[in-house]
């Protein structure tokens, strides 16, 4: 059995846009498409107490300077 190399994330963390109100968030998709041809997933969303979110969570495989 071969021992794989474990994969290393580095995660990066966004507000969702919003309109002028600050009270509805406009349509993320071409932030998202953006940051999807950029190598990251969302994976998460982190909501404020009262409901409602204040944060996406994106990851992908770090880049850089990794042993080979």
């Amino acid at each position: 059995m071969t021992a794989d190399r474990e994969t290393v994330w580095e995660y990066e963390t966004i507000r969702p846009p919003r309109e002028a109100t600050m009270e509805e968030a406009s349509d993320p998709k071409d932030l998202l498409n953006d940051l999807g041809r950029d190598g990251w997933e969302l994976i998460s969303t982190i909501e404020y107490s009262g409901g409602g979110t204040k944060y996406l969570v994106f990851k992908r495989p770090a880049r850089g300077d990794a042993d080979e």
